[in-house]
């Protein structure tokens, strides 16, 4: 199979290079559930082919309901080993790594010297490791973009990709802003969701049709990051 044919459906509005440009990036992506599982299906068929996948966790039937690599045959894998041969299987020619890594803000340093990816993809839940990776990624000049909260809410057509600085309502995205700004951290672009969480408790309840949604949104600025492109020019203007 050849990248003309592989790609040609996109090429008309990514551009001609897109596939080269996409596979030549390194990218991190830090959590591989409900979020970043989409996350990385929709990068790897754009053509991204460099992937740095960090996650501790291994897939449990809770995750059934709405994880894209979650099936009944991996319940107890590793989500990394799940998901690098899912990269695999959709491009044999990928270069894929794997952490079993609970991120921390001892290990976090460590990981982006070690790897120097050119853009993070934050799909974690941990409050400190979303911190660190937005305060790290600010020193390297690296690209991010970080998800906020979707547990708890049933309409996808309430998120949308903003400035941590310009989110309301999300209980994640408030405790961020503050601690970012004390941090330092300027600015940090996030996925977030405008829908008031419809319950709250110990539990976090989610459906199949919510963090989906989060995570085809968290590619897509990625990818027209790393093309530059913007909602305003595309590759046709």
């Amino acid at each position: 199979m050849t990248d003309a044919n592989r790609y040609s459906r996109q090429l008309p509005l990514l551009g001609e290079n897109s596939p080269t440009l996409l596979a030549s990036k390194t990218l991190l992506i830090c959590g591989l559930g409900g979020v970043g599982g989409y996350v990385l299906e929709a990068l790897t068929r754009a053509g991204c082919a460099n992937f740095i996948l960090v996650d501790a966790d291994v897939f449990d039937e809770t995750n059934l309901n709405r994880q894209l690599l979650c099936t009944a045959d991996c319940v107890g894998r590793a989500k990394v080993d799940v998901a690098k041969e899912r990269v695999l299987t959709i491009n044999p020619s990928a270069t894929v790594i794997t952490e079993k890594l609970f991120l921390t803000e001892e290990n976090i340093p460590e990981l982006l010297d070690k790897y120097k990816p050119d853009y993070i993809a934050d799909a974690i839940d941990n409050i400190s490791a979303k911190l660190c990776l937005a305060e790290e990624a600010q020193k390297r000049g690296c690209g991010i973009i970080s998800c906020m909260g979707t547990g708890n809410k049933l309409m996808s057509n309430a998120f949308e990709c903003v400035d941590i600085s310009k989110t309301s309502v999300c209980p994640l995205a408030k405790v961020m802003r503050r601690l970012l700004k004390e941090r330092g951290v300027k600015k940090l672009k996030v996925i977030y969701s405008k829908e008031i969480p419809l319950t709250s408790g110990r539990t976090v309840c989610s459906v199949s049709f919510v963090p989906p949604t989060a995570g085809f949104l968290m590619a897509e600025n990625i990818i027209k990051d790393l093309l530059g492109i913007n909602s305003k020019k595309t590759p046709l203007k």
